[in-house]
């Protein structure tokens, strides 16, 4: 028929979290087409759904016991994806196949009784038609409408929301935790499951994932994180984080003084200039700069992270203690503890830096070199 053509076979995934044969072929299926169409530079990619795909979708969506997004059934239009034909019976389409003399074929595995779906196409849809003489397909497309308008409008909020609230770093999006507590828990579990998105998590929203999205949002939350895909959502005091599960750790660099290093893992970098003391110099008040008697200190500093049972004597008082527990007063987020740079001379921790600098090396009356040492974000 001249027509260009590509063929492609997919492995399905077996590992967990498992969702189901269907779903899991669907993920495949779907993956190779984005591919395909990235491949070629194409900007959609329609499939042929219709009004009974949305029908019975909805239907079965109820019968799991879903909420407002899973009754907005199958989405005209998602990312690359179209459905032209979603408002159209499949007797209309099959109408037209024959009218046109066009052959098609059909997957032998629709009419496998395993399968949730099948059995509603095949058994329930077509008992509810002949018990109550309705055009069920219809109704159950109409509601789909009316819940997809809902959760169009959620969405819309939600986008605002994360735009306002969101902190992008790192370590992947961070909010302050009270603004979302205040926003109805619809509303907020919405802005996480579209950080989810805006990170390229496009898992399936299970119902256990969505009542444990909950459990996090609650004022007082449990402490377990919520796995979604290959993303974590996590609560530290006052921040919550959607961010990857793992996270690179700080790894240790020299520097070397006057001069700068990038700690690209975390996001930030260290710049180190000497200067001499001026008659006016005031000490720096920014938490992000931090001043030092130079002629105190090695030439060569160090850049690391923090050690198992580590002690810090912070400046100012009142005495030596746990670096853990100082962390977690100054309410540096969990995740952020092990990357929290930390500046060191000879086994001493001068800086824990951006919160905190220790006792050693102060500026002081006899001070005539000052080293300052600033932390940006790269």
């Amino acid at each position: 028929m001249a027509v260009p053509f590509h063929l492609e076979r997919v492995a399905v995934r077996r590992g967990p979290p498992w969702d189901g044969l269907e779903a899991e072929a669907r993920r495949a299926r779907y993956a190779a087409l984005q591919a395909r169409a990235q491949a070629l530079g194409a900007s959609r990619i329609a499939t042929g759904h219709h009004a009974d795909d949305q029908a019975e979708t909805v239907l079965m969506r109820l019968l799991q016991g879903a909420g407002p997004r899973g009754l907005a059934g199958i989405a005209m239009a998602r990312g690359l994806f179209i459905r032209p034909l979603l408002e159209v019976r499949r007797d209309e389409v099959v109408g037209y196949l024959a009218s046109r003399g066009l052959s098609w074929v059909e997957d032998s595995t629709n009419r496998d009784a395993r399968f949730l779906r099948n059995r509603i196409r095949h058994e329930v849809l077509p008992f509810l038609a002949s018990a109550f003489g309705a055009d069920v397909v219809g109704s159950l497309c109409r509601s789909a409408t009316l819940c997809r308008r809902v959760i169009a409008d959620l969405e819309r909020q939600a986008g605002s929301e994360l735009g306002r609230l969101a902190t992008r770093r790192p370590s992947g999006l961070v909010f302050p935790v009270q603004p979302l507590l205040a926003l109805h828990e619809d509303l907020a579990a919405e802005i996480l499951f579209l950080s989810a998105a805006d990170l390229g998590e496009t898992h399936p929203r299970r119902t256990a994932v969505a009542r444990a999205m909950r459990r996090v949002l609650l004022p007082r939350a449990p402490r377990r994180s919520v796995r979604l895909g290959r993303l974590t959502i996590e609560r530290s005091g006052p921040w919550l984080r959607v961010g990857p599960s793992q996270l690179p750790a700080l790894l240790t660099r020299q520097l070397r003084v006057p001069g700068s290093v990038d700690l690209a893992e975390v996001g930030l970098r260290l710049d180190a200039r000497c200067v001499e003391r001026p008659l006016d110099y005031d000490l720096p008040r920014d938490p992000r700069r931090v001043a030092f008697d130079a002629d105190q200190l090695p030439a060569t500093l160090v850049i690391r992270g923090r050690r198992p049972g580590e002690r810090f004597v912070p400046f100012g008082g009142p005495g030596e203690r746990r670096l853990k527990s100082f962390l977690i007063d100054a309410r540096v987020p969990r995740w952020e503890r092990p990357r929290t740079p930390l500046l060191d001379a000879e086994g001493d921790i001068l800086w824990v830096a951006g919160v905190r600098r220790g006792e050693r090396a102060p500026v002081g009356p006899d001070t005539r070199r000052i080293l300052e040492v600033t932390l940006n974000v790269l």
